[in-house]
């Protein structure tokens, strides 16, 4: 049982790798995915999300009380199905501000993943329904497009949000990300276009590439130090699978750092106190979480403005029958199809809160749910200075590990995430929804303080399901991988995907994942790296929201 190539994990990245490697038809992959198949028709109905988040393919894991949100203890939805997260993300396709890849060279060290070396790969990914330019691709894995049939609610919000001074910006991946317009969502022909759907069902009868679902890859076996397999716990029980050539770890950023660490690699003085004979010394593995934390506002609409209503059972048979006839309706939607990137620290070199406009209430696990239809606009402090880690409980790798993303450590955090709240609290009052909505339900009257705000979101903040950074790329005495992926210290072994990020994108974070795995296939097949973009780009941009759209 030898190949080339195995890949652990069939995320993002790890299908991106897959496809790419398997182009040179002289190299064998295998690929290891822990869950199944993404044959339930939920996964592929954009807005069959909603249920994904409560525990379908998940892998069940929350996060250790949380110090700084008076110990709360978060649900983390982590994906455990082929496509990893992006088969049961919202679809919401951004790439992040180019000051954030230009921030990986300036302040990480990584040479070749500036902005301009990246963009080729995203253009690359994408096959854009409507824009085609310096900044996006057609024909590409991943099929972009824009929200089929935008209610009337998502329009008025885009008003309001202008009434309130953020500008229109229609495209929040191209020359500017500041602003407020529709998202660009990972959908074709009204399907989702997971990285399973985009990179793996086409290649399936490439004879070079296997695919085994349901086995957890459970220890990297390293000899000699180098990486020269993976042992597998699957239906017939514990195996190991050689590698000729490498193994690419590709799990996330709490599954890699995690399958590092139960195989001995990672801070040794952890890994002896819970009983992990140690391989080789890495302090940085699953040090530097970073994460966006998501708090929200919840409004009740003056009438049946959102999709709340058709939870009741004749109104969800008509959904699926427009759904199924027409490729249109509630089913068709991803649910937060409209958002935006603004300011709410003035002096921030670029736009640190981010929106997302939910066409509902309790739209996601653990939110509450209005009696009347309600709408829910979601906030997010985009670079947190925080920093949380993940770590085993114990040498058992069916155990959950200690997830502690420790939001809120950093004053700094608490302050701008409160004030992106009152940012939304703000734009849902302005004149353009005052047709639509009754009344602010959460926070509700009475919570305008600091303290007042800061309770409520103790209660109900949540996960943007955005962890990176556990396995970071860079030279420093913390990086766990260079700029080429290899693990410092050993051979035959990479990490690729969004736990190499030195520093969290301001965005979600599926596109940049898809990238990093664009990339990281060049780099291991030893490919000359997709000609940088800096000649079709503004090299400058002003920094704060004063710049007008026409100065980019």
């Amino acid at each position: 049982m030898a190949y080339d190539y195995i890949i652990t994990g069939a995320g993002p990245a790890g299908c991106a790798l897959a496809h790419r490697l398997t182009e040179d038809p002289d190299v064998s992959v295998l690929l290891l995915e822990a869950g199944g198949m993404d044959r339930h028709p939920l996964f592929h109905m954009p807005a069959g999300f909603a249920k994904m988040t409560k525990g379908i393919a998940s892998w069940g894991w929350s996060t250790v009380p949380q110090r700084h949100l008076d110990n709360r203890v978060l649900w983390y939805t982590q994906a455990k199905v082929i496509g990893g997260g992006s088969s049961i993300n919202a679809q919401i396709y951004t790439r992040g501000n180019r000051a954030d890849y230009d921030g990986w060279v300036s302040e990480a060290g990584c040479e070749g993943w500036g902005y301009a070396d990246v963009l080729p790969y995203f253009r690359r990914a994408e096959d854009n329904q409507r824009f085609a330019d310096a900044y996006h691709g057609s024909g590409g894995p991943i099929g972009v497009s824009v929200p089929i049939n935008p209610l009337p609610i998502s329009e008025a919000f885009l008003r309001a949000a202008q009434e309130y001074g953020i500008p229109y910006n229609p495209d929040f991946n191209g020359a500017v990300q500041d602003g407020i317009g529709h998202y660009q969502v990972t959908v074709r022909n009204a399907r989702r276009s997971s990285a399973a759907v985009a990179y793996l069902k086409p290649i399936r009868d490439r004879r070079n590439l296997t695919i085994r679902t349901g086995a957890m890859a459970t220890r990297i076996v390293v000899e000699k130090g180098r990486a020269t397999g993976v042992e597998i716990a699957a239906e017939g029980g514990r195996q190991v699978l050689r590698a000729g050539r490498e193994v690419i770890v590709s799990s996330g950023a709490i599954g890699s750092p995690r399958l590092l660490q139960l195989s001995g690699i990672g801070p040794a003085d952890h890994l002896r106190t819970v009983g992990v004979d140690v391989v080789h010394d890495l302090p940085g593995v699953g040090a530097n979480l970073q994460d966006h934390l998501d708090l929200y506002v919840i409004c009740e609409c003056t009438g049946d403005h959102t999709y709340d209503g058709y939870a009741r059972p004749h109104r969800s048979v008509w959904a699926g029958l427009q759904y199924l006839l027409f490729q249109k309706g509630p089913v068709a939607s991803t649910l937060f199809e409209t958002g935006g990137f603004w300011y709410a620290d003035k002096a921030a070199r670029s736009p640190d809160i981010q929106f997302h406009l939910g066409l509902g209430s309790g739209i996601e696990a653990g939110v509450d749910k209005l009696q009347n239809a309600g709408v829910t606009l979601n906030t997010a402090f985009l670079r947190p200075r925080s920093r949380g880690s993940v770590r085993l409980a114990s040498a058992d790798p069916f155990a959950m590990p200690l997830i502690d993303p420790n939001y809120w450590a950093d004053p700094y955090d608490r302050a701008v995430a409160l004030d992106g709240l009152r940012m939304a609290r703000e734009i849902l009052q302005q004149p353009a929804l005052k047709p639509f909505i009754l009344a602010e339900r959460l926070p509700g009257p009475g919570h305008d303080s600091d303290e007042e705000l800061a309770r409520y979101a103790f209660r109900t903040c949540k996960t943007d399901h955005h962890p990176a950074g556990t396995c970071k790329m860079g030279s420093d005495p913390m990086a766990v991988v260079g700029t080429d992926l290899r693990v410092h210290g050993l051979e035959g072994l990479r990490v690729c995907d969004s736990s190499v990020m030195p520093l969290l994108v301001s965005s979600n974070t599926n596109a940049p994942t898809v990238m990093i795995g664009e990339k990281g296939a060049d780099i291991i097949r030893g490919l000359a790296p997709l000609g940088a973009a800096r000649n079709a780009l503004d090299p400058g941009r002003p920094a704060g929201p004063a710049r007008s759209m026409e100065t980019a």
